[in-house]
């Protein structure tokens, strides 16, 4: 059955999804040519508008539309490329915001049908509040500092013990690469590093795990000082640094200090200069990235802007190739646990396994679609299934 849409509705779902109509044509099966004349007319049979939504992650009825709809984000955008604000949301975004906040939505009636009080330091941290005070504040009530990564053997055990402290402290933390659990559709680093979703119950963190894992520990910080100052947004840093507005320079200054103290830095420095590579002895001090030591030498000046860039750069190629090296499909339900979170995850596994959550709200909620994997994953937290 032949019908006809309106050409720029269209156009507007393949360009929605960054497919040009060579690469559209071959995910539905048909020429490019034949994709060129639908934008153009309109005329296409049922059966590959069906196609057409399937591969572009459009809601099919949207294709029915007389003009595109304006998407937007429920939540601010801080996000700049090449100087200006970034106008059209991918799918992959999209789906991966709507997760998080069902999953919010899900735990924020979790703990409310439990008692649960609200979160005092949520919204605690007003934008004009000093950056010590305001980095006092957060210590106050989480270890994040040099003292509390010591521990740690190297940085990479440090920003798990991170999150862990975080979510203990009542946010939850989320890591994925990709949307759900589709392998195809991978998170685009450049489009988004991370989100905050601001709740009082139920704060989130999400961070962006195609980045490189040396750089998810900056936008931890980031968006954690985010949830303290009651504000949710979605970013993309550039080499940590944020687009210049008020808020963003707020939470990145805060991020930092957070991280390696300026007093702490300058007390080191003199002995670190004298070392043969002073970045990796530095690394050993205060159990961060390099990618952090080095955005901080630059902002006390201790390095000039060429050699941040470089420097940045390099580390950055190099963390790919590691991260590269290392891909392969992994350990399923280990990486189940870091996109869900573990604080999260228990929560549901607990609520379904008791009758309170049914079934197939859990497995939507998880992106899986069998009970036997949802029984494994349940045991693999502890679980008696």
């Amino acid at each position: 059955m032949d019908i006809t849409l309106q050409p720029q509705v269209l156009r507007w779902a393949r360009e929605r999804a960054a497919l040009n109509e060579d690469v559209l044509g071959k995910k539905v099966g048909t020429k490019p040519e034949r994709v060129m004349g639908w934008e153009r007319t309109g005329q296409l049979s049922f059966s590959q508008a069906q196609k057409l939504a399937k591969v572009t992650y459009t809601p099919f009825g949207y294709l029915y539309l007389q003009t595109p709809p304006d998407e937007r984000l429920p939540i601010p955008d801080f996000r700049i490329v090449g100087g200006t604000g970034v106008r059209r949301p991918s799918p992959n975004l999209i789906d991966v915001l709507d997760d998080a906040l069902q999953r919010q939505d899900w735990f924020r009636d979790y703990l409310t049908a439990y008692g649960e009080q609200p979160i005092a330091y949520v919204g605690s941290l007003p934008f004009t509040m000093p950056i010590a005070e305001a980095v006092a504040r957060v210590r106050q009530v989480m270890p994040f500092g040099v003292a509390a990564r010591a521990e740690a053997r190297t940085w990479e055990e440090a920003l798990t013990l991170q999150i862990e402290q975080i979510e203990s402290s009542g946010i939850l933390v989320m890591r994925s690469g990709i949307v759900r659990s589709n392998t195809h559709r991978p998170i685009s680093v450049e489009e988004f590093r991370g989100f905050a979703l601001a709740d009082r119950y139920a704060p989130l963190i999400f961070i962006n795990g195609r980045d490189a894992l040396a750089a998810q520990m900056f936008t931890l910080a980031h968006e954690l000082v985010h949830i303290w100052a009651g504000v949710s947004g979605v970013s993309n840093l550039d080499s940590t640094y944020p687009v210049d507005r008020a808020e963003e320079r707020f939470c990145n200054q805060v991020a930092a200090e957070l991280l390696v103290p300026e007093a702490e830095l300058r007390q080191q420095w003199p002995e670190a200069r004298r070392q043969a590579q002073p970045v990796a002895w530095l690394l050993r001090q205060f159990k961060v990235s390099s990618l952090v030591v080095l955005r901080r030498l630059n902002d006390l000046v201790l390095i000039d802007r060429d050699t941040f860039q470089r420097l940045y750069r390099e580390e950055e190629n190099r963390f790919r190739a590691i991260a590269a090296d290392r891909a392969g499909g992994g350990d399923f339900y280990r990486t189940q646990r870091t996109r869900s979170g573990r604080r999260f995850a228990r929560a549901l596994i607990e609520s379904t396994l008791e009758g309170r959550t049914p079934y197939r709200d859990a497995l939507r909620l998880l992106g899986m679609s069998k009970v036997g994997t949802f029984h494994e994953f349940a045991r693999q937290l502890d679980f008696a299934v």
